[in-house]
């Protein structure tokens, strides 16, 4: 026999002997609002359902939300600039939460442990990527998880583009790298490195390929002319990147002066000191708050030793040093020259102005139009060319590793929609939960757990990793510092706080639902919840006939 129900042993003068749902002018409703990490996330990453799983400790179960959208959570765990955080509700309570630091311990862990995914159903479809950079790969993952055959081809001698010779091993390590990508080939992708591919038309049309996805990526440095004497020793930035990750890097001398203030030209400096540079210096138009580096970047980079000088430009390059302008911002922020100049001593300057895209497999095919340097594509990322695809850098003034796996997934989802002749899913709008519509007096006291970093003084003599990773305990501290805003965690409040037992648990993971015979319509529930998932509204009543 089934217990009685609490509330009913409550006796004659409980509120359950008595229906009260009939006084109620407004009725709550449970409601999933939107967190501001997922709509702040370019990859598309569900990142409140994946901390939720992480929360009760079920790793692989959060590893493989996260897999879903995303095939490389360890990478991303390092290299993602993090824009779920800037937008987390829980920054305006204390700090924000450490998104990022979970999961790259849900990836890490991945690799540890060897969790693999598979591939879908075959579909006898063919698909050719074009570059193994991380739209690519991504575009490539999503592919084969729609049961589509997949061949990347890339011209360099190994998969991940910028992600490999753009980005340092001491934020990237290789084995990292290496691991989550070959998690994708693993998949059944086939993978053809040094392989140009020319005119993207006529391969499609020998080879059979059914689609074909353009993820070029930009490894053109950016030109610009700075006037030089016959001896300045003046080089590219993603030069000196490429050829320090193969190995061979380029000899800079004792004093470096890179050009620019992007994340590539930090990245440049402290890859200088690690070479060996006694001096590093950035040398950049605007100020500290116009740099387009992320913050956390430059700050690593000042804790090495790099010295930046704000407000200048080099007007010229000589042996051994360089004269800098000095510049001032006018009434709209924009520099301009002031006509006084300093000369610094520098053995090497490094020009960090910028990426462009290599183009030349689209430059004979009209129908693939280009604009100002990129690909020029439609809302479901498709060329002029039917059945030709293009995302990440080649499309987007965005380039970031983030952005271009979101590019590569949502392609991939085009491209199959296009094959099997179906309309993409339009994205249902969403309302984001802010953080007036929580209740953050129920939270507790969790103080962020930050991730270790070498000291700098043993920085700069090697290329091991920076930052350090949260073990499992401060991991697990660190997702169940989520608010989950805007979704309910079942918490029990609701049902604690009513005073007429109108609430009904449904149990584990089903959440609630309320008894509408005895709900008075006090609000009492929605206003205790702590994640804002209860609203309440209007009870519309039938006009007397």
């Amino acid at each position: 026999m089934m217990d009685t129900p609490f509330a009913i042993t409550l006796g004659s003068a409980s509120s359950r002997t008595n229906r009260t749902g009939a006084w109620r002018v407004e009725r709550p409703v449970y409601r999933d609002l939107f967190p501001p990490c997922a709509a702040a996330c370019p990859a598309g990453e569900n990142v409140r359902e994946w901390l939720h799983l992480a929360q009760d400790g079920d790793y692989e179960a959060a590893w493989r939300e996260i897999m879903s959208v995303n095939p490389f959570p360890a990478i991303m765990g390092r290299v993602c600039y993090r824009p779920c955080e800037t937008a987390c509700n829980r920054g305006q309570l204390d700090e924000t939460v450490g998104i990022n630091s979970v999961e790259r311990f849900l990836g890490d862990e991945a690799i540890r442990a060897g969790w693999t995914v598979s591939a879908g159903e075959a579909t006898g479809r063919r698909v050719l990527v074009v570059g193994a950079g991380p739209a690519g790969l991504a575009a490539a993952y999503h592919l084969r998880l729609l049961g589509h055959d997949v061949t990347i081809r890339d011209s360099g001698p190994e998969p991940g583009g910028m992600m490999r010779f753009g980005i340092p091993a001491y934020r990237l390590p290789r084995d990292v790298l290496d691991a989550e990508i070959r998690r994708i080939v693993e998949l059944g992708v086939t993978l053809e490195l040094n392989t140009r591919v020319g005119d993207v038309a006529d391969i499609r049309d020998a080879e059979g390929f059914d689609a074909v996805f353009l993820a070029v990526g930009a490894q053109l440095s950016h030109r610009t002319y700075v006037p030089a004497g016959d001896s300045a020793h003046i080089l590219d930035a993603l030069s000196v990147l490429r050829r320090t990750a193969g190995g061979a890097p380029p000899l800079l001398g004792r004093r470096v002066a890179v050009y620019g203030g992007g994340n590539t030209a930090v990245d440049v400096a402290r890859t200088a000191r690690r070479l060996g540079a006694a001096d590093a210096l950035i040398v950049y138009r605007r100020t500290r708050d116009r740099m387009p580096a992320h913050e956390s970047e430059v700050t690593e980079a000042e804790e090495e030793g790099v010295r930046l000088r704000w407000l200048s430009t080099i007007a010229q390059a000589d042996e051994g040093r360089v004269t800098v302008e000095r510049m001032r911002l006018d009434e709209s922020g924009f520099p301009q020259p002031t006509g006084e100049f300093d000369e610094l001593d520098a053995d090497a300057v490094v020009l960090a102005l910028g990426q462009d895209s290599d183009l030349g497999l689209v430059s004979h095919t009209p129908s693939v139009a280009t604009a100002h340097g990129r690909i020029v594509v439609d809302g479901a990322f498709m060329t002029g060319l039917p059945g030709v695809f293009a995302g990440g850098d080649a499309i987007s003034g965005d380039r970031t590793v983030t952005s271009a796996i979101g590019h590569g997934r949502r392609a991939a989802q085009a491209i199959d929609a296009w094959l099997r002749e179906t309309a993409v899913e339009a994205s249902a709008p969403v309302v984001e939960a802010a953080f007036e519509g929580l209740n953050p007096w129920y939270y507790t006291d969790a103080p962020r757990q930050h991730r270790s970093k070498l000291e700098a003084a043993r920085r700069t003599s090697t290329f091991d990793e920076v930052v350090a990773g949260l073990d499992a305990a401060t991991a697990l501290f660190e997702a169940r510092r989520c608010l989950s805003c805007g979704g309910c965690f079942e918490c029990d409040n609701c049902y604690s706080v009513c005073p007429d037992n109108a609430v009904i648990k449904l149990g584990p993971g089903r959440r609630y639902e309320i008894d509408l015979e005895y709900c008075k319509g006090c609000g009492l529930c929605a206003a205790e919840c702590p994640a804002g998932a209860i609203a309440m509204i209007p009870e519309q009543r039938l006009e007397p006939s």
